[in-house]
C-alpha cells in the first residue's frame, strides 16, 4: 500500500514540537486560506470531504458544525475533547506529543467555521506531559499572533484554554465533560438540549476529539476531493490506529481508512509476539466489542466492525489477544473498567456493570451456574435492562462488549463454569 502520512508526517522530525519547526513545514498554512472564505463556506468543505468523527461516534464533521444556530448573538464555544481515556486508545496523545501545534491550527480554522470565539481544550488529568507540552504550544501560538485578537489581521478574535480534567473516564462523553469544564460533577446530561444549542455555560457548543480538528487543514489545504480519495466510498480520509496488545511492534500507524484488521497486525504491527496465533482483537477500544479470530480480515473503517457484530469502529485503538488469553478474564477486565468508571447516575448502568462483574467474578472463582450466560446476554440485549435505558453511552458499551465476548467465546465460557461444576461433583 503505497501512502504518504498526513497527520503524522512531522513525527520524528527534530524539535517537532516547537512552532518554528511547524511553520518551517508548512505549518499554518491553512489560515490564509481559511479566513479568505466565509464560515458557511467551510463548513460546506469539510461537509463534501466526508470527513467523519474520529472521537468514536463517526459522525459528520461538517453536519455537526450546522446544528449551531445560525442566528446566535455568542458567544459559540468551541469544546475540544482530548479527555482520551477509552482503554486502548493513544492516538490524541501521539499527535500532542509530536505535533501540538497541528491541534492547535485545526482548533483555529475549525472555531472560525463554527463562528466561534473561546476554545477549551479538555485535556485528560492523567496528561500531565501533554498538558504542559500542549500550553507551551498555545503560548508560542498567542506570541506569534495566531490566538487572541484580529489573527493574522483576518479580523477574527478567538482566545484558547488548556483545561485538565480530574481523571475520570465519564467525561470523555461529551456533556460529561461540558459539566466538568464548568467546574461541576462530571455527570452526562439528558439531551435535548444537544450541546449545539445549549453546551458549555449554557452557550452554542460544538465538541470535536483532537483527530478529527487535525484533519481539517488539510482538507482546506489539498481539498474536498483529496480527502476523498483517501479511504473508502463511506469512510474517507487517513485514520490513525493504536494497536497494543500481543503484537511486536504495538504503537501508532497513520493508514487509509479500510485497513483489514489482520493487515494492521501482520504487515504493521510485525505480527503476533512470540509466534503465536491470534484468539481474537478488540476493534476500537473495549466498549465496542470484540473480532474473533475468523474475523479478522475485517476492513477497520466505520461500517466493517458492526458487520461483525460490534457497536462500531470506535477509536480505531486496537487490542490484540494471543491464543492463551482467557476471554472470560478479559471480559471481567471490561466490565471492571465500566463498573468502575459508572458515574453512578443511571441504576441500568450503576447496577448492571456491578451484577455482571459479580457474576463474572464468580465464575472465575469456580462457581458459575448454567443459566449465568443466558442472564447476562437477556441483560444485555437490545430489549433488556441496560442498552438504550441510560442518559450516555456508557451501559451500552459496557452490555455490547459482554453480550459480545460471550456470543462469540461462548464454549470457552461454558467450559468454565462446566469444569467448576465437575470438579464440585
Amino acid at each position: 500500500m503505497s501512502f504518504e502520512p498526513v497527520l503524522t508526517k512531522n513525527v520524528g522530525v527534530k524539535d517537532s514540537q516547537k512552532l518554528s519547526v511547524y511553520v518551517e513545514r508548512g505549518g499554518y498554512s491553512s489560515l490564509p486560506k481559511a479566513f479568505a472564505m466565509k464560515p458557511d463556506e467551510l463548513t460546506d468543505l469539510v461537509k463534501a470531504s466526508g470527513l467523519r468523527g474520529r472521537g468514536g461516534a463517526g459522525f459528520s464533521a461538517g453536519m455537526k458544525w450546522t446544528f449551531l444556530p445560525k442566528d446566535h448573538p455568542g458567544p459559540i464555544y468551541m469544546a475540544v475533547n482530548f479527555d482520551e481515556s477509552e482503554p486502548g486508545t493513544f492516538k490524541d496523545r501521539y499527535l500532542c506529543d509530536h505535533d501540538p501545534h497541528q491541534i492547535l491550527e485545526g482548533i483555529i480554522v475549525s472555531s472560525y467555521a463554527t463562528r466561534a470565539t473561546v476554545a477549551y481544550i479538555f485535556i485528560r488529568g492523567e496528561f500531565h506531559l501533554q498538558a504542559k507540552i500542549l500550553q507551551k504550544a498555545v503560548d508560542e501560538a498567542y506570541e506569534a499572533g495566531y490566538f487572541g485578537k484580529n489573527i493574522q489581521g483576518s479580523g477574527y478574535d478567538l482566545e484558547c484554554y488548556v483545561h485538565r480534567g480530574a481523571g475520570a473516564y465519564i467525561c470523555g462523553e461529551e456533556t460529561g465533560m461540558l459539566e466538568a469544564l464548568e467546574g461541576k460533577r462530571g455527570w452526562p446530561r439528558i439531551k435535548p438540549p444537544f450541546p449545539a444549542i445549549e453546551g458549555a455555560f449554557g452557550k452554542p457548543t460544538v465538541v470535536n476529539n483532537v483527530e478529527t480538528l487535525c484533519c481539517v487543514p488539510h482538507i482546506i489545504h489539498n481539498g474536498a476531493d483529496w480527502f476523498t480519495s483517501i479511504g473508502t466510498e463511506k469512510s474517507a480520509g487517513p485514520k490513525l490506529y493504536g494497536i497494543s496488545g500481543h503484537v511486536n511492534k504495538p504503537g501508532v500507524y497513520e493508514l487509509p481508512l479500510g485497513v483489514t484488521c489482520r493487515d494492521l497486525i501482520e504487515k504493521y504491527a510485525g505480527g503476533m509476539r512470540n509466534g503465536k496465533k491470534c484468539k481474537g482483537a478488540i476493534p476500537g477500544g473495549v466498549s465496542m466489542g470484540v473480532l474473533h479470530a475468523d474475523e479478522l480480515d475485517c476492513p477497520l473503517d466505520f461500517d466493517g466492525p458492526g458487520q461483525r457484530g460490534c457497536m462500531g469502529l470506535g477509536t480505531a485503538g486496537v487490542i490484540v489477544m494471543d491464543e492463551d488469553t482467557c476471554m472470560v478474564s478479559a471480559l471481567r477486565n471490561i466490565v471492571h473498567f465500566f463498573k468502575h468508571e459508572s458515574c453512578g447516575q443511571c441504576t441500568p448502568c450503576r447496577e448492571g456493570s456491578g451484577w455482571m462483574l459479580k457474576t463474572l467474578d464468580r465464575i472465575l472463582a469456580g462457581e458459575g451456574k448454567k443459566d449465568d450466560l443466558d442472564n447476562m446476554i437477556e441483560l444485555c440485549d437490545a430489549q433488556g435492562s441496560m442498552p438504550g435505558k441510560t442518559i450516555c453511552g456508557l451501559a451500552d458499551g459496557t452490555a455490547w462488549a459482554a453480550k459480545n465476548f460471550i456470543q462469540k467465546y461462548r464454549e470457552e465460557f461454558e467450559a468454565k463454569i462446566e469444569s467448576a461444576s465437575a470438579v464440585a461433583v
